[in-house]
């Protein structure tokens, strides 16, 4: 029997993703950036409540102006975008894919009830479109 093509956001996030808290420095989530291969990653508070998201383009210049002035790097919330487009998790597949048709971020926060459950990719979504056109 073949396996069913994914329908909804839930079922093709990552659960377990890589999140900072606004205390983090940037030098440290760049790092972590670089390890975990995103473009960017959601700021969460200690109950993991969605505040904010900041990207590598965030962190760039802020990384060579330290590094060049010597300076302590900044922390993620002097950074942060506080205006996140994110998606609940029973978002039909197909209606995420038309809006990431218009819209810029790579990496989409995933909540539920306030809180970060996931992050879903643009990746993540051509692969289930992908997945669906073979079912």
């Amino acid at each position: 029997m073949p396996n069913k093509a994914p329908t909804i956001v839930r079922e093709i996030m990552s659960r377990d993703c890589y999140r900072v808290n606004g205390k983090t420095s940037v030098s440290t989530l760049a790092e972590g950036l670089a390890l975990h291969r995103l473009p960017g990653v959601p700021v969460v508070d200690e109950r993991d409540h969605l505040i904010g998201f900041i990207s590598e383009q965030d962190v760039m210049g802020k990384v060579l102006e330290s590094s060049y002035l010597n300076d302590e790097p900044p922390l993620v919330r002097e950074l942060m975008r506080n205006e996140v487009l994110s998606v609940a998790p029973n978002k039909s597949i197909t209606d995420l894919a038309q809006e990431m048709l218009g819209a810029k971020p790579k990496v989409y926060p995933v909540v539920e009830q306030g809180r970060l459950v996931g992050i879903v990719t643009r990746r993540d979504v051509l692969s289930a479109l992908l997945r669906m056109r073979h079912a």
